[in-house]
């Protein structure tokens, strides 16, 4: 997987197409990744104790890697990744500019 935990990704597709945000978790066994403040529904929560409310809470839900792309730090649009060789490190960089990203 090219992107990594930390990175900043747009979303191409679904409910909140052309929204940004950071990436929480990566979940590397489903493909996919959880994306701070995007992708969230609705959970019904019971009370825990005699006397509380339940609420309804908004919980980010796992969206799938194919459906975000990078967004480059240098040149700040959504971008492809190819990777370079450079003194024993492998670097990720921008199709756009070339950037390391």
């Amino acid at each position: 997987m090219k992107i990594i935990k930390g990175d900043t990704v747009k979303i191409i597709t679904g409910k909140d197409k052309g929204k940004t945000g950071k990436i929480l978790k990566v979940l590397l066994k489903k493909n996919s990744i959880l994306i701070e403040g995007l992708n969230l529904y609705k959970k019904h929560v019971r009370p825990k104790h005699q006397g509380e409310k339940g609420e309804m809470v908004l919980v980010p839900r796992p969206i799938d890697v194919s459906n975000v792309m990078l967004v480059c730090p240098n040149c700040g649009q959504a971008v492809k990744i190819g990777y370079r060789f450079d003194a024993e490190r492998k670097l990720r960089i921008c199709k756009k500019c070339g950037a390391a990203a």
